[in-house]
Formats: C-alpha cells, structure tokens, sequence
C-alpha cells in the first residue's frame, strides 16, 4: 500500500512539474531597453507600464533593461548584434536612427502588423503626421511614435508684461525683445534675453532654417540643403542675436542641461529648449510660463522640429517575440497610455485622440502650457534625418560651430558643410 501511494504521489509530482513546465514554455519573455538611468523617475513609470501590460497579458514577460541615454541604448544594442548576441525584441531609439537600423539588417516593418489590425489605418492615422514623418521608408512603416517632443520658445510672461512686450513673432521681434530683456551690472550679465544652446546644435537649429524658408533636410534620404542663402542668413541671425543685439551669450552655447535651470531662475528672460524640460520647468519657476513654437523671419510666421524616441521591433529575436513585442507596442501606443505617459513626463502626446481623454482634458485645464506644445506641431517640418546620419550630424555640427565662433563665415562654413555632406551621402545616391 505505501509503495502504491508512493508511486501515486511520483506520478502526480511528474505531471505537475509537466503542468509547470508546459506554463512556462507558454510565456514568451521579451527584453525592452529604454534609454534612461535607472534612478530616473521615468523607470518607475516605465516599470508600471509593463507591470499594467502582463496583468492584462500573462503569456508575455517584460523585461525592462534601461541602458543610459539614446545613444547609450543604440551601442549597447548594436554591439551585443555585433557579438553575436540576441538583441532586444522591442526599444526606444531615436526617430532619427530609422535609416542606420535599416542599413544593419536589424529591425522588422511594422506594416503587417497594422495590415493585420481591424482599425489599422485609423490607428496610424491617429499619430500626429510630424511624429511619423521620420517613420516611413520604402512605403513601410519601421517605427511608431513614443516619447516625442519639438523645439520650442520658452519666455518669461511677467518679464514680458513688465516691459510692455508681446510675445515675438519674428526674428526682429525676438531680437528686439531679447535686447530689451538682458540685464547687466557693469560688465557682468545678470539675465540674459536669450540662452539658445548650440552644444548639439542641428536641432536647434533647425527652426531658424526652417522659419527663414529652407529647411536643412531635402526631400529625399540623400539629400541635405546647408548651402542655401536661406540657411545662411539663419546663422547670421544666431550670430547677430550676441554680435549684434547683444543678448545671448558668445559663441557656441554648451548650456543644454543648464538652460532650463537657468530660466526658471531668472537667469534668462527666454530659452529654445525641448517640450521634453516644460515639467521640470513649471516645477521650479515661480512666475508664468509662457511656450510657442519659434518665431520666423517674417512677421506672423513660426516653426519648430520634432525630436524623440520611437518604437522598434528587432528582427533577430524568434517571431514570437516580435508578435509579444508587437502586442506590447499596442498597449504603450493607446490613447489613453499615451495621455498618461504626457501628463507624468511632460512629452507631447504621440497621438491626437490622447488630447481627447478625460485625464488630458483635466491636464490641459491645470497646465495650459502642454496644449501649447502640442499646437507648436502645426509649424512641424522633418527633423535631419538621411542616410549616413552620423557622419553627415558631425560635418555640419562641426562647421554651424566654427560659424557661431568666428572661425569661418556662415556662407563659408555652409559651403564647407555642403561639400563634404554630398561626399558622405554620394556612395548612397543610385
């Protein structure tokens, strides 16, 4: 008798470490690298996601690996590829990163996926068009918007108030103000009208080209427009703005992280800076903050640029994880995720129909300024990307730097730019 229960209870142990087993080999685990420290605020949120996603899905296993910035994230991918490795199924990397991922053979379209869906033109068609502009190649889509911001014009409402300003609507305007705004003590600058960093400076740039009339990017992945009397005078006006007005710091601004502190400070009437800093900045300033895309050339006129990270789908995991992956990407991308992942961060919104949620629509009563960033995207033009992006970044940072330091002309330094960028995109060109 005892051997037979014995054996029964072998037998029921056998099943159920085949039961167990069976579950196990049900759940398919993913790896999400996401471009942040680990002790940043935004790892909680992310985390919470992903905790919210498996209670909802519990054949799938997040795991979240935060791998520092954008390109922190980028080369650990890249060089566990390059090892041999298995990459991630899932990330956030730059929009900007589509035609470098392409050219590795490392990420999957995402077109049969959306193919694939009941609503699947309604639910593309519910991104913001200047977010998927950076998504498209070939007449596929690789890539859909997450964590997406613009550059914008950041001002001091009560300074302005005080001296009688409206808040500018042109490159003279904005000079004008910025000049009026500065403030000295003796030889010593004690707020400055202006700070623009210019410490990696393409996509600050780009509002200046695109509101004097050209945008830096052409029409197609080869082409780069430096050379443009427009683009030109958009360096002469960064110029000028210290040269000339007398209000902005000389030179090349390497202030990207200070900025924001320095304008919730006082220590600037105004900053160009990302929608990504709008919470960070309400949380320190104590007067009104005021946010608009940037003012053009002419009167009445405005652009900005999208910026960010979007999701990708790896093409060297097992096809189960990229259909986990997929299902993931859905959850992160509904509206009502989407409102909550800008109200917590301060990003805009990746899609439309997220303004339309009730916990949005109670934000933008508490904190206009956030609908002020999403309508800035109206004046949107594509963000630098083309083929060969790193090199190309690196010739025209190099020669709009050696502008704003004196070092070459802005029609010598553009010209330089332009020459060796068609270089660099030449071997690309059929």
């Amino acid at each position: 008798m005892k051997s037979r229960v014995l054996i029964l209870l072998v037998i029921a142990s056998i099943c159920l470490t085949s039961v167990g087993s069976l579950a196990a080999q049900d759940v398919t685990e993913i790896e999400f690298y996401y471009p942040v420290a680990v002790d940043a605020p935004i790892a909680d949120i992310i985390n919470g996601y992903i905790a919210d996603f498996e209670a909802e899905n519990p054949d799938i296993h997040v795991v979240p690996v935060f791998a520092g910035g954008y390109g922190d994230t980028m080369t650990a991918i890249m060089t566990t590829i390059d090892g041999g490795g298995e990459p991630p199924a899932v990330a956030v990397l730059l929009a900007t990163a589509l035609y470098d991922l392409i050219n590795a053979d490392v990420i999957a379209p995402l077109t049969p996926y959306i193919d694939a869906m009941e609503d699947g033109e309604a639910y593309l068609d519910s991104f913001f068009p200047a977010f998927l502009a950076n998504s498209y190649y070939d007449d596929q889509i690789w890539s859909l918007p997450f964590q997406r911001s613009a550059v914008v014009l950041y001002y001091n409402a009560d300074l302005f108030e005080e001296a009688g300003l409206e808040p500018p609507d042109s490159w003279q305007a904005l000079a004008e103000a910025a000049q009026t705004l500065t403030v000295r003590e003796g030889d010593e600058v004690t707020r400055w009208g202006i700070e623009w960093p210019s410490g990696w400076p393409y996509w600050l740039f780009q509002p200046l080209a695109i509101g004097a009339g050209q945008n830096i990017v052409g029409e197609s992945d080869t082409e780069v427009i430096f050379d443009d009397p427009a683009v030109i005078d958009a360096v002469q006006f960064y110029i000028d703005l210290s040269a000339v007005y007398e209000a902005t710091p000389p030179g090349v601004q390497a202030v990207w992280g200070q900025a924001p502190t320095d304008f919730a400070s006082g220590g600037a009437a105004m900053i160009v800076h990302s929608t990504g800093s709008l919470r960070g900045i309400l949380e320190q300033a104590d007067f009104e903050v005021g946010v608009m895309p940037l003012p053009g050339k002419e009167p009445g006129t405005y652009a900005t640029v999208p910026g960010g990270g979007n999701l990708y789908i790896f093409s060297g995991v097992p096809q189960e994880e990229q259909d986990a992956a997929w299902r993931f990407i859905e959850f992160l991308t509904q509206p009502e995720r989407a409102a909550d992942w800008s109200i917590q961060t301060g990003y805009i919104a990746s899609r439309q129909d997220a303004y339309e949620t009730e916990a949005m629509q109670e934000y933008l009563a508490e904190v206009p300024q956030a609908a002020m960033t999403r309508d800035a995207l109206q004046y949107a033009q594509a963000e630098l990307s083309v083929q060969n992006l790193g090199e190309v970044r690196n010739i025209f940072h190099d020669y709009l730097q050696r502008a704003y330091n004196g070092e070459m002309t802005p029609a010598e330094a553009m010209a330089a730019a332009q020459a060796e960028a068609d270089a660099a995109l030449e071997p690309f060109r059929e």
